[in-house]
């Protein structure tokens, strides 16, 4: 289902998107609605799919994880179910926090998190190097975040 949203609507989200646990009172105010409005746009936009959650943000590195690797696969594209066994195994690894599939010369990309690197490397040989159907691997470790925004400008 698409609709067509507009300014209300954009302040709401702009709002939302900032501060996901505002309650429905707040947000109507912050974005110049009353409370029955917004409460009503907001299941609008909801049951239209572009809500999907309002979720909590974690600061990973407050929790003691230092390290965060991204990780570029290839797989072997002569087996059938490379993918469906690579992406089975790679959901089994609580360390990884994110699996993106792409087109191109990269296949998958896993986030993973370690509290530092001795942690990272242990994982790495027993964790990610076992995963099925693996030609090549690319690892890209963090350094800083410039910009993290779930978002489009509003």
């Amino acid at each position: 289902m698409s609709i067509q949203i507009d300014d209300t609507d954009r302040r709401i989200l702009r709002h939302l998107l900032a501060e996901p646990a505002l309650p429905t009172a707040e947000l109507a105010s912050r974005a110049g609605v009353t409370q029955a409005t917004c409460w009503r746009r907001l299941e609008r936009l909801t049951e239209a799919g572009i809500i999907t959650a309002r979720q909590a943000r974690i600061d990973w590195r407050a929790l003691g994880y230092e390290v965060e690797v991204s990780l570029r696969f290839s797989l072997d594209k002569t087996e059938p179910r490379a993918f469906d066994e690579f992406l089975a195994a790679a959901r089994a690894v609580p360390e990884v926090i994110a699996i993106e599939t792409f087109l191109g010369r990269v296949d998958v990309r896993l986030n993973i998190l370690a509290r530092d690197m001795a942690q990272y490397q242990q994982l790495y040989r027993e964790r990610i190097l076992t995963l099925p159907h693996i030609t090549d691997i690319e690892a890209l470790m963090l350094i800083s975040t410039i910009k993290d925004s779930a978002g489009l400008p509003l």
